[in-house]
């Protein structure tokens, strides 16, 4: 197989190229060809060598704060240069806010500081396969924990005037289980069934309160595998049987700033 050829590219008048040699090396690591431009490149540079070495991806990376500016402006050339067809990606000291004007723009992802190299090269990967994954299609439902159903009950019901779906035992995770929805969510009322459940676990630790967020995918088994590519901390690393007969998997708290997420495949209909 064809090996994967990027270009790595420093625009602008930003002096410093470590980050961008620490990337170079980790994508060559992961069995891609990578050329690297050197400092002080103008997008027109940019732009010609991504084309004359037939490269699959355009990487940039700044540090000056200049990426507002160069980063589109590499972008415009690729376009004159006919070879719009080359993704572009960036990385370096961006702010959050800046993201979504960039994307606007035409750049096809930025990475922060805090990626992960590996993270990086995963998703180029999954870009040559068309493999990029589509966000979580909804919140499925939000998971709280409570010591009692029986005591818990009245305030969803009565005092929120929700109405109780259903009431479910999921002997996998030793719980019992409440549905009430509302819009197109639920909210999900977990009841320990063993004392050595992991929601008595957290109830004794932490207290009754929110327990986890649960996002609906598609293609759970795919997503997860994508996810140990990265080098994500997940709980499960394959799907199991949840509550209506779903698939899911939980990805650990630490990934995600302290908060558990479950990922969720519903039941096929027939």
């Amino acid at each position: 197989m064809k090996p994967i050829r990027v270009l790595i590219a420093k625009p602008g008048l930003d002096g410093h190229d470590r980050g961008a040699l620490i990337i170079a090396q980790a994508l060559r690591d992961h069995g891609m060809e990578v050329i690297y431009t050197g400092l002080r490149q103008s997008a027109v540079q940019i732009a010609r060598a991504a084309v004359q070495e037939d490269v699959d991806v355009v990487g940039l990376s700044s540090l000056s704060g200049a990426h507002k500016s160069l980063f589109p402006k590499v972008v415009e050339a690729l376009a004159a240069e006919n070879a719009s067809d080359i993704p572009v990606i960036g990385g370096g000291v961006i702010p959050p806010e800046d993201i979504p004007y960039l994307e606007e723009k035409g750049v096809t992802k930025i990475f922060t500081s805090g990626s992960p190299t590996d993270a990086i090269a995963v998703y180029i990967k999954q870009m040559m396969n068309h493999e990029i994954r589509t966000a979580p299609k909804k919140i499925a439902h939000i998971g709280i924990a409570v010591e009692s159903l029986e005591m818990a009950l009245p305030f969803y019901q009565d005092t929120l005037g929700l109405q109780l779906e259903a009431v479910e035992e999921v002997d996998s995770e030793m719980v019992r289980v409440a549905f009430f929805p509302i819009g197109d969510t639920r909210l999900e009322l977990l009841e320990p069934t063993m004392e050595d459940s992991p929601i008595k676990k957290f109830i004794d630790k932490r207290g009754e309160g929110i327990h986890h967020i649960a996002l609906e995918v598609d293609d759970i088994s795919k997503r997860l595998h994508q996810y140990r590519e990265e080098g994500i901390s997940l709980i499960h690393n394959e799907p199991k049987q949840g509550a209506h007969d779903s698939q899911i998997a939980f990805i650990h708290p630490k990934a995600a700033s302290g908060v558990m997420y479950e990922l969720c495949q519903p039941k096929k209909e027939d």
